[in-house]
């Protein structure tokens, strides 16, 4: 059934993913005397107010649109559960190396700065998220799958 708990984390831990594209993984640093904000699309230099494009992430850009699209695909995988436990668990795997991948950016780009906490962005701590609502929605699917097993003993 789509209408299904699971089908709900699915769907916000897309859109948490897809939240990367808007917010910052980090902002407001000072690079070579420059003001610069990191995204995952790339670096962008604040010059007067407006923000110009210095360098960009094309691999991390589009690792990021497939990591975003992989729970909507799930969604519809709802008739095989053991799949789609199994796509859970893997899209949980592929989230924690890509969430290293994106803090080793950050740092290659930071250099010898600190990060503080009032330069992280709001989209370092968005893969967390997602990882914690996949893990909703094994759980989700595992109960369902558990329902079905115990209707088909009563038959």
């Amino acid at each position: 059934m789509l209408q299904r708990i699971q089908s709900i984390y699915l769907l916000f831990a897309s859109l948490v993913l897809f939240a990367l594209f808007i917010f910052p993984l980090a902002h407001g640093l000072f690079v070579d005397g420059k003001l610069i904000d990191v995204t995952v699309t790339g670096v962008t230099e604040n010059v007067n107010g407006a923000d110009r494009p210095v360098q960009s992430f094309v691999a991390l850009t589009v690792l990021t649109a497939i990591v975003g699209l992989i729970p909507l695909v799930i969604i519809f995988l709802y008739k095989n559960r053991k799949q789609q436990i199994a796509l859970i668990y893997s899209t949980i795997l592929v989230l924690i190396g890509y969430s290293f991948w994106m803090a080793q950016t950050v740092k290659k780009v930071v250099g010898p700065i600190t990060l503080e906490y009032r330069n992280m962005g709001i989209g370092l701590f968005l893969t967390s998220l997602s990882i914690i609502l996949l893990i909703f929605a094994a759980k989700a699917v595992q109960r369902d799958e558990k329902l079905v097993k115990s209707a088909d003993r009563l038959r």
